[in-house]
């Protein structure tokens, strides 16, 4: 109980004293923040299924996803195509200005526009329209309304809504900025969803950097061949650990199996301290199965290091046996090779 209440205490917020001079800026970046967040709640509200269309064109496509915008809608809008091409999505962005001078020459017959415009009558956007109509493309338009001119073009609109920008004057894009990165992270993950993106996949996309080694498989990390101990759950204490000893970087467990050659148990180094500890020196010369832990917790080859990292916080265990489909180990994973990662 101690224990738990000292976790509690740890994870507690400590209160912040704020000195008077402070608090009207304070007050005032707090008002900011929730006029925001209560922007996107309103947004979440009014989402119809429009939203759902908007997912049938994309996943529909077989080209790539031609996201444009200019100003700042232009720098969400390249948000939006790179959170798209990390989770499965072939996506890209271009400058509507750069696209009248050359740029159409990248886009593909099969792509689809999905054009970002607050008031939907952005004089360069709007001058792209005919051309993309000419090649018979679909356009996503996340705008604030359906009526606009860009509204009234695009096969469906995700609809903003009338936005009241944040600050004391409300003129710097902010709150429709906001809107429209949060209504492009919902496409990006609902198409995600929509077509089954595994965390392996990600992990292609993302190789570099601590995300990527957690994304990585734990056949590159587990220890394998003459680095691991594997024996018969008949065999003594004794004779596994005399007739199984390795150099170099030697794995502090044995893997048992049974008579098919599939994980029994799971006989650590820890074991054979205790066993030493309690003298209980006769157990040495015994079938190991009476001491083994049975059915020890396992990850199958090709799961991810995330995965598990996850296992051995929550189990608080040092190894984990890592077995094919036939549940028959081919490495391990010990604790002290994930140093560095988590």
């Amino acid at each position: 109980m101690n224990a738990v209440r000292q976790s509690l205490a740890d994870s507690a917020v400590v209160p912040v004293i704020v000195p008077f001079a402070r608090l009207g800026p304070l007050k005032a970046g707090r008002e900011i923040v929730a006029q925001e967040g209560q922007a996107l709640l309103d947004l979440s509200k009014r989402m119809d299924g429009r939203f759902c269309d908007a997912i049938e064109l994309l996943a529909a496509c077989r080209g790539s996803a031609i996201l444009t915008g200019i100003g700042k809608a232009g720098l969400i809008a390249r948000k939006i195509a790179a959170t798209l091409s990390s989770t499965g999505t072939r996506a890209h962005f271009i400058h509507p200005t750069e696209a009248m001078h050359g740029d159409l020459g990248c886009i593909g017959n099969d792509d689809i526009w999905i054009i970002l415009s607050n008031s939907g009558e952005t004089e360069e956007l709007c001058r792209l329209l005919p051309l993309i109509r000419e090649r018979r493309q679909s356009i996503i338009a996340i705008t604030a309304s359906h009526t606009s001119t860009i509204g009234a073009e695009a096969d469906t609109v995700i609809e903003l809504g009338r936005l009241i920008e944040a600050g004391v004057h409300g003129l710097a894009p902010s709150t429709s900025t906001t809107a429209m990165l949060a209504v492009g992270d919902s496409l990006a993950l609902v198409l995600s969803q929509h077509r089954n993106f595994t965390p392996q996949q990600f992990a292609i996309f993302h190789p570099g950097g601590s995300l990527g080694r957690r994304l990585a498989s734990v056949n590159d990390i587990m220890r394998s061949g003459e680095q691991i101990r594997i024996a018969a759950d008949t065999a003594t204490i004794r004779e596994i650990f005399v007739g199984h000893a390795r150099p170099g970087r030697r794995a502090g467990a044995v893997m048992l199996v049974d008579e098919e050659g599939r994980l029994s148990g799971l006989f650590t180094d820890s074991d054979l301290a205790r066993l030493l500890e309690r003298r209980q020196d006769e157990q040495f010369d015994r079938p190991i199965s009476e001491v083994m832990t049975h059915h020890p917790l396992t990850i199958e080859i090709g799961s991810i290091l995330e995965e598990a990292m996850q296992h051995l916080g929550a189990r608080h265990v040092s190894e984990l046996p890592v077995i094919d489909h036939d549940r028959r180990p081919v490495g391990l994973i010990d604790i002290t090779d994930l140093i560095g990662i988590g």
